[in-house]
């Protein structure tokens, strides 16, 4: 293991809003290589300063051919990737020699005893999929073109979520570590990265509307539902075949009151102080979520 910073990053997802965070904040440091590894007849646009490899996914040497030489891969997969997919990644990068593999999640936080791959070494960012500040969460309560909001059961359970922008800078903080040496370095994180943006309520995210649209409680119809109801009429949509009823399963289980592990930054050791994070400002991220739904952005844009 070197005392440098990994220097080859391949990236599956960059054209996304996950892993274009990581492409771009990764890119903007100047130390390292990155490569994105798309579809044969993706029209999806990369950062400045990435390189680009079309692969076809459905060719396992397709892809270990893309990824040799590569030391680190990040995997972003949308939601409704093919459901062997991300299995194909991984195989292949263990052929192809990859050291270390951040591997796609879904809810948070993620035990990597339970991610399991062909390669040596496993970093997992355990926020990895966490959307853009309150974006995270108000798609699925909250509909602020049209100024409603389901709270569920109170709508005062605290969650830890991440902004995109956030996510984007620990991930080049954590790749320029040396990859080995004196600490902090890459090794340190072998079993996990948690680092955070914000402890928020849905009461908090709709405090952080008004502030920011000049509204007040009385300008939105206000609902209450329990959360159980939540998570039945999301498995009963899911099993239907209504791809949403999915968003409701993951964003209620999230909100669950006994879900131990949805305020992971009160419980968890935070990297945010080592990696030189930046405290974020709750309102700016609602303004900008604000910003994008008013541009038309809809997180059901591509699950049609």
């Amino acid at each position: 293991m070197s005392t440098e910073p990994i220097k080859n990053v391949a990236i599956v997802g960059a054209t996304g809003r996950i892993g274009g965070a990581f492409a771009k904040a990764l890119a903007k440091t100047g130390k390292h290589n990155v490569t994105a590894l798309v579809r044969e007849d993706s029209k999806g646009t990369l950062p400045e300063g990435v390189d680009v490899i079309r692969v076809n996914y459905d060719d396992e040497a397709s892809i270990v051919n893309a990824l040799k030489g590569q030391q680190f891969l990040a995997i972003t997969l949308g939601v409704q990737a093919p459901s062997d997919l991300h299995a194909k990644i991984a195989a292949a990068a263990g052929k192809a020699g990859v050291t270390y593999v951040m591997p796609n999640t879904f809810g948070y936080p993620v035990d990597s005893a339970n991610t399991t791959g062909p390669y040596d070494k496993l970093v997992v960012d355990r926020i990895s999929d966490a959307n853009n500040g309150v974006s995270s969460a108000v798609p699925f309560f909250l509909r602020i073109l049209d100024r409603k909001v389901t709270f569920f059961d109170d709508g005062k359970r605290t969650i830890t979520v991440s902004t995109w922008d956030q996510c984007g800078r620990a991930f080049a903080a954590l790749l320029s570590l040396p990859e080995s040496g004196s600490s902090p370095s890459l090794s340190d994180f072998k079993k996990g990265v948690d680092i955070y943006s914000f402890q928020v309520s849905q009461r908090d995210m709709l405090d952080s509307l008004n502030r920011v649209l000049g509204t007040a409680d009385s300008d939105w119809e206000i609902r209450y539902e329990p959360i159980s109801k939540r998570l039945k009429d999301g498995a009963e949509e899911f099993a239907n075949g209504v791809f949403t009823g999915f968003a409701k399963m993951l964003y209620g289980n999230v909100f669950r009151a006994d879900n131990d592990k949805s305020d992971y930054a009160s419980t968890l050791s935070v990297a945010n102080k080592t990696l030189a994070l930046p405290k974020e400002d709750l309102d700016e991220a609602t303004k900008r979520t604000v910003e994008m739904v008013e541009g038309g952005w809809s997180p059901f844009g591509n699950m049609a």
